[in-house]
């Protein structure tokens, strides 16, 4: 079968690989590495035949891989971060090339190789990164988006490094082209922008409006692929041109669907690169080299550490922000493999730098979510040895805070309880991590505190020694349960409501010692199941029981385990039945110019007055002497049949 056997012994190899990839918690792109290697010529068993064929198509996943990259480009994300991504990023990856330069040099490598390897650990990886900040709950935090700023620039940073790296084989004749090839690097540019932002963007809003799920999937991949095939014939970077047509198509109406679309494409084809780089690595010369490979490791980790640690500060960013960074970026990224491959393939570098530059990379995101995983224990550590450094609290009152609510994280959870308690004039205080979030708060002039609630100094300076209430708003169950652990050594007797994304995560946060624990999706789906079925018309008591019986199976469990919640719900349930009607008094109606004592409602109807609305002003639990008027809205508490004989009391007389 040739090409289609070594795709389908990849896909199956890949697919396990993957796999178990998945089930250690690590990024799938290992696996498809170590697939990679295991199906390769330096082991034994099943084995690529085609392997220069496979190459060639794993060049369509790295121009898939840039043209997405392209497409997820936007300059509004670096707005956040702008300084550190703009300006920061260059610099690190300056020092951290002139760093790998030197380890190059001290192993005994030619002046060639050396700048590679600065070049290649100078990037890290945005695939690994996401999914450990994603498995952690600190997206969204102030690291995550200093992380992500410079991830982007450094991703960006790919395409020049593409064209300036294969010219310094031969220095003389390298400038030249090197020159020449900036130069038509920057006509290319001029004429995607002139051009190919009026046309492709144009000739996919077209294609779009056939309303062809085929045909739009074929004209992205077509003008990713075709544009990228054009700079090719141009003289230039084959992924280039793919990156810069995602550019152009990132600005249009349709960039987020087409993005969705090529992703599942782009996946195919990159699993091809991970695991052709995967078959060039030789088990045999990492056993015999595992010392410099553990050397190089070590070396890496800890001097791009600390370069990027130290950045970070020196651009003002302070507290765990640093150490979260330096902790998260220090790894080899996936770009990394795109260079060494064209490093390989240019004769730049020899099968021994591959060898120890592929299994740096691998090893160095294997540890990655461990070393991540350091910074709130190593942070905490810190703050008990240097207890000087100021917190920041904006808009805390001079007097204090007591009997507060103390609300974590200002998502859209929180901000909507913080809107609701401020109109209600009751105290609180908003505890974020991120500081886009601080800055928003406090231009709204909202009493906020920057800083990690997992933390015991965090939350003494929120006064929950004092607080009647704790709202924990982040969805993550660890962060949740590191919170609640703290809360209850500050404040045992403190009342905590907390949000959960299921039914274990509930049985856990109740464990912990929650009060109430609240489900956001279900509540919604419940909310817009009663809101469909009182359009239907379906009365509102058998709505009611309807909604009373998916709860109880949904908190069945909970009720077997704690009686006293499954209580409370039931109480809740019965308050729910007694049901409110508003009865409009009309022209006419028996009721006007009569007061509740004369009418002797309750005695004729079974009903409750609990409020009226006359002129815009609410009367609520009118006494018996109230006198009732056209034009009353009227409040009425009971069963259905009694809320009944109260509309046909007031109804209009006819004769």
């Amino acid at each position: 079968m040739g090409i289609a056997a070594d795709i389908i012994i990849i896909v199956v190899a890949a697919l396990i690989g993957g796999l178990i990839a998945h089930k250690l918690r690590q990024p799938l792109i290992l696996g498809y590495i170590l697939s990679g290697v295991l199906v390769g010529p330096y082991t034994v068993g099943v084995t690529v035949s085609g392997i220069h064929e496979i190459e060639r198509l794993a060049e369509i996943g790295v121009a898939l891989l840039l043209f997405a990259l392209g497409l997820e480009f936007s300059v509004k994300k670096l707005k956040p971060v702008r300084n550190i991504a703009l300006i920061g990023t260059p610099i690190q990856i300056l020092l951290t090339m002139a760093y790998g330069f030197a380890i190059g040099r001290y192993l005994g490598w030619e002046w060639i190789p050396s700048l590679w390897l600065g070049a290649l650990i100078s990037l890290s990886s945005t695939m690994v990164i996401l999914k450990t900040l994603m498995n952690q709950g600190w997206l969204g935090t102030l690291s995550s988006r200093v992380m992500i700023g410079m991830l982007i620039v450094q991703d960006l940073a790919v395409v020049p490094m593409m064209i300036m790296l294969p010219q310094l084989n031969n220095p003389k004749t390298g400038l030249p082209v090197l020159g020449i090839a900036a130069l038509k690097a920057a006509l290319f540019l001029v004429l995607m922008i002139f051009v190919g932002t009026r046309l492709l963007p144009r000739l996919i809003t077209h294609i779009a409006r056939w309303n062809s799920r085929e045909l739009f999937l074929l004209a992205i991949a077509a003008a990713g692929l075709g544009v990228g095939y054009a700079t090719y014939l141009f003289g230039l970077s084959f992924a280039f041109g793919a990156f810069v047509a995602g550019m152009v198509l990132s600005e249009s109406d349709y960039s987020h669907q087409a993005l969705s679309d090529i992703i599942p494409l782009r996946d195919l084809f990159g699993l091809l690169f991970f695991a052709s780089v995967g078959m060039l690595l030789d088990p045999a010369f990492l056993i015999a080299n595992i010392g410099k490979v553990l050397a190089l490791v070590l070396l890496v980790a800890v001097g791009k550490g600390l370069i990027f640690a130290t950045l970070t500060r020196l651009f003002g960013y302070g507290n765990v922000v640093p150490l979260a960074v330096g902790l998260g970026l220090f790894q080899v990224g996936e770009f990394s493999f795109v260079l060494v491959r064209m490093g390989v393939q240019t004769n730049s570098i020899g099968s021994e730098v591959y060898s120890l530059i592929l299994t740096t990379a691998i090893v160095t995101m294997i540890l990655t979510p461990f070393a991540s995983g350091l910074t709130a224990p190593l942070y905490a550590l810190r703050r008990r040895w240097f207890k000087h450094e100021p917190l920041q609290t904006i808009n805390l009152p001079q007097a204090g805070l007591r009997d507060h609510v103390v609300i974590v994280g200002r998502g859209r959870v929180g901000r909507h309880v913080a809107q609701v308690l401020r109109r209600l004039d009751l105290a609180f205080v908003i505890i974020e991590m991120d500081y886009r979030r601080v800055e928003q708060a406090k231009a709204a002039h909202l009493p906020v505190i920057y800083g990690d609630a997992s933390q015991a100094i965090v939350l003494e300076a929120a006064q929950i020694e004092q607080a009647r209430l704790l709202l924990i708003t982040a969805p993550a169950i660890v962060v949740s349960q590191s919170i609640v652990h703290q809360a209850r050594l500050l404040n045992s007797s403190l009342h905590i409501v907390a949000r959960a994304e299921g039914i274990e995560q509930m049985k856990a946060l109740y464990g912990s010692g929650v009060y109430e624990v609240v489900q956001p999706e279900f509540e919604a789906g419940l909310e817009i199941t009663r809101q469909a079925l009182l359009h239907l018309h379906i009365p509102a008591t058998e709505i009611q029981r309807y909604t009373d019986a998916v709860r109880r199976e949904l908190y069945a469990p909970l009720y077997q385990t704690h009686y006293d919640h499954g209580t409370i719900v039931q109480l809740q349930n019965a308050g729910d039945l007694l049901e409110l009607t508003w009865v409009n008094l009309s022209p006419g109606s028996p009721l006007n110019g009569r007061n509740i004592r004369e009418l002797d409602i309750r005695s004729q109807t079974g009903a409750s007055i609990v409020g009226v609305i006359r002129k815009g002003v609410f009367y609520p639990n009118p006494d018996a002497e109230y006198n009732f008027a056209d034009g009353d809205l009227v409040a009425v508490i009971g069963e259905p049949q009694e809320r009944a004989a109260f509309e046909a009391l007031a109804k209009p007389v006819t004769n």
